[in-house]
């Protein structure tokens, strides 16, 4: 058993300190927000992730995990102090470190030993040679090592992405202090990767950049099938036959949202620029995702023929299903966009509507799918939640003014929705 403190109690946070804690492990979180320890404290969380709140429980009633709001609570005594604070996207598109290095320079403030520092939030290359900086500078009295250990856990499915990892990465200057974090995560059984501190940095970048360009890749097809009257989904399953290419992340609708693949993209692109090299390819990536949510609208309108007094129903808010998060989600460009045109918006949303109201005042928020479609000229298919896969999509349509649906997840058979009487508009479906 291994002694451990991780900074911040976010997503990242608190599924890695609840992990690490199940597989064993002695594990303090702290944060500076008050009231979320309080919370915390109560086994209470501050954010939906399916199985978390059980697993934080368990832990913290074990004595296994605690969570407190000083460094000097955390600290004492720990081997590892894992940094998962927000890098939020700053000037120019690139990550802002602030909180990394006032994490940095509180651990060294309160270590009272040797330890290793394990940068977990996602960061520029070279962020790890910054967090080293500021722990010298400020003051630390033990020897420390830095090392990189990016995240790969999806909002929705974390505690499966943490339990059941397809890799684990760690880079470090030093292979010792790497080997240390390698065996934390030894009881998993997954391949473990130890590379040099600024690869481990890039392949979290790479990776996420990737995705999201496969993402916008489908959708520039999606817009091109329409044309050319092909369906895009077929398309993309003839695709992801291929082993060179595979299914994943080959869904055409209405474009990536979240915490990662907006910011992480945009500060890749800035990290290339600031050694003046043209991003293309990722900048194309950025523009497309921005114009794929604007579609939804234009299918809206086109259906309607005037959006000025219409009332728009949007079915999801999150920008993924099985989570709350709200950041980045296409639903608030999609809400502004239809409001903007005169619409009366209203939507419903089974975890996030209150993390919406913050984002989206200005809209009306019901308490179901089909309060929503009560007396609507449409409604936007925006999140894929499984409860809306079910629908009765007979009492849908009777609820609605005008059948119109637009479904920017493709999770509707267009022929089915056509023969029920819907006008229906699928992305890169005729």
């Amino acid at each position: 058993m291994s002694k451990l403190a991780i900074v911040g109690a976010g997503y990242v946070g608190l599924t890695t300190a609840a992990c690490l804690a199940d597989l064993g492990n002695d594990v303090a979180v702290v944060d500076i927000d008050e009231s979320k320890v309080r919370q915390l404290r109560r086994h209470r969380l501050h954010f939906y992730e399916p199985g978390l709140q059980e697993l934080v429980e368990r832990n913290a009633r074990a004595g296994r995990l605690a969570f407190t709001t000083t460094y000097a609570d955390a600290l004492p005594g720990a081997e590892f102090a894992f940094i998962a604070v927000a890098t939020p996207e700053g000037e120019g598109g690139a990550a802002d470190l602030s909180y990394v290095e006032s994490a940095a320079a509180s651990i060294a403030g309160a270590m009272d030993g040797p330890l290793v520092i394990v940068n977990k939030s996602t960061v520029p290359i070279g962020t790890g040679d910054v967090v080293s900086a500021r722990v010298q500078a400020a003051g630390a009295s033990h020897p420390f090592d830095v090392v990189s250990n990016p995240e790969f856990l999806r909002e929705g499915s974390a505690l499966r992405d943490f339990m059941h990892p397809d890799r684990v990465v760690i880079g470090a200057h030093d292979r010792a202090a790497a080997e240390r974090v390698a065996k934390l995560y030894e009881p998993l059984g997954a391949p473990i990767l130890i590379y040099n501190l600024y690869t481990a940095e890039m392949v979290k970048y790479a990776s996420n950049a990737f995705l999201a360009t496969r993402i916008s890749f489908i959708n520039e097809i999606a817009r091109i099938c329409e044309r050319v009257d092909a369906d895009a989904r077929l398309v993309a399953e003839g695709m992801g036959l291929d082993r060179r290419i595979g299914p994943d992340f080959l869904d055409a609708g209405i474009g990536y949202g979240g915490s990662c693949f907006p910011k992480d993209v945009k500060a890749l692109a800035a990290i290339a620029e600031r050694f003046d090299l043209h991003p293309a390819l990722l900048t194309a990536v950025m523009e497309i995702n921005r114009d794929q949510r604007l579609v939804a609208v234009e299918k809206v309108q086109e259906c309607l023929g005037t959006l000025r007094g219409q009332v728009v129903g949007l079915l999801g808010l999150s920008f993924k299903p099985n989570t709350d998060d709200m950041r980045d989600a296409p639903s608030i460009d999609i809400a502004r966009g239809l409001a903007a045109k005169g619409a009366h918006v209203r939507a419903y949303d089974p975890a996030a509507t209150e993390r919406a109201k913050l984002l989206l005042p200005e809209i009306e928020y019901r308490g179901s799918a089909y309060a929503v479609a009560r007396g609507a000229d449409a409604l936007v298919v925006v999140t894929e939640w499984n409860e809306f896969r079910q629908l009765d999509l007979q009492r849908l349509k009777r609820s609605m003014r005008r059948p119109v649906v637009v479904d920017g997840r493709n999770i509707y058979d267009p022929q089915r929705m056509r023969d029920l009487g819907f006008v229906y508009r699928g992305i890169g479906r005729n």
